[in-house]
């Protein structure tokens, strides 16, 4: 009996409490404005920062709160869904290009030197640490994973020491981006198929010595680009995303394998490689026949001032 009093009080105040919370629950609720609920219900709840905002309800409160914000931040519901927020908001959802995340390397195992043989933390922060990484380039992926464990949507894997981006399932929320130690990875306009697949800043020749695909800031791709659309800055090739018109030319021409192409088939690059060289050539016998015309000239000049020197000294 005596265990049986104490047992029925905390039955009765715990429903008491009970009773009260949800009375209080719903006298003191906070009742969501209705456009916040029906935006909210169009994000799709990733809550990965993409947008710039918290999250998903941090995005449609914006939203709510301040028309100017576009609808079309949402990197993982894409135009889809940015058009279904403008029709909420009574606006036009405006143009939305795809955006994918690009990793500036390829120092794959074959590619670049190993300094040491890492085994510690399975981490690229962690192993930064220690002598900026295992490979002898310090600008290159260090290839642990760290942008692995970032993305939400299974869209980057490691693949022979370097991250690589499955353009199909990347949602550019840039999860990866933040995570890599290194700031290798960027997000570009899906449309960007031809990028400068390196980050090293060093000079050529150091930049060769710790990968065989480095850029070497040699400005062979500026020279050859028709559009002026390349760049070499810091040792390094860049390529202006407005300006190119993914023609292939820079691809065929850099002497190390730096510019990555996922537009054109290796037969196309054949072909543009091909009609490189026969421009070249065709330059080649302008600037020789240019040549020997100059020399034949000058060569006319000297006999026509011997020819009146001789005269006059006849004279």
């Amino acid at each position: 009996m005596s265990i049986a009093i104490p047992v029925i009080l905390v039955v009765i105040v715990g429903l008491l409490a009970s009773c009260m919370l949800s009375y209080a629950s719903k006298v003191f609720a906070i009742q969501e404005d209705q456009l916040f609920l029906d935006l909210r219900a169009e994000l799709p709840g990733a809550n990965c920062g993409g947008c710039g905002f918290a999250g998903c309800d941090d995005y449609a409160h914006a939203l709510v709160e301040n028309s100017e914000i576009p609808c079309t931040k949402c990197s993982v519901g894409g135009p889809a869904v940015a058009k279904k927020l403008a029709a909420l908001m009574g606006q036009e959802a405006g143009e939305m290009e795809k955006k994918v995340a690009f990793v500036m390397c390829n120092g794959t195992t074959e590619n670049a030197e190993q300094l040491y043989q890492y085994e510690d933390i399975d981490s690229c922060k962690a192993a930064k640490q220690l002598y900026g990484g295992s490979k002898v380039c310090p600008f290159g992926c260090i290839g642990l994973g760290d942008c692995v464990e970032a993305c939400n949507f299974d869209a980057i894997r490691i693949m022979n020491g370097v991250a690589v981006v499955g353009r199909d399932y990347c949602t550019s929320c840039g999860a990866c981006a933040k995570a890599c130690p290194q700031k290798l990875i960027k997000i570009i306009p899906e449309s960007s198929k031809v990028q400068v697949r390196c980050h090293n800043e060093q000079k050529g020749a150091d930049a060769r010595k710790v990968c065989k695909t480095s850029c070497i800031g040699c400005g062979m791709c500026a020279r050859v680009c028709p559009k002026g659309a390349i760049s070499v800055e810091n040792n390094l090739s860049r390529i202006d995303p407005e300006k190119c018109i993914k023609c292939g030319m820079c691809v065929v021409k850099c002497p190390t394998g730096a510019i990555q192409d996922v537009l054109h088939t290796p037969e196309q690059l054949d072909k543009v490689k091909k009609a490189v060289a026969a421009k070249e050539a065709k330059e080649a016998e302008k600037r020789k026949q240019a040549a020997l015309e100059a020399a034949a000239a000058k060569k006319a000049a000297a006999e026509k001032a011997a020819a009146e020197k001789a005269a006059a000294e006849n004279a």
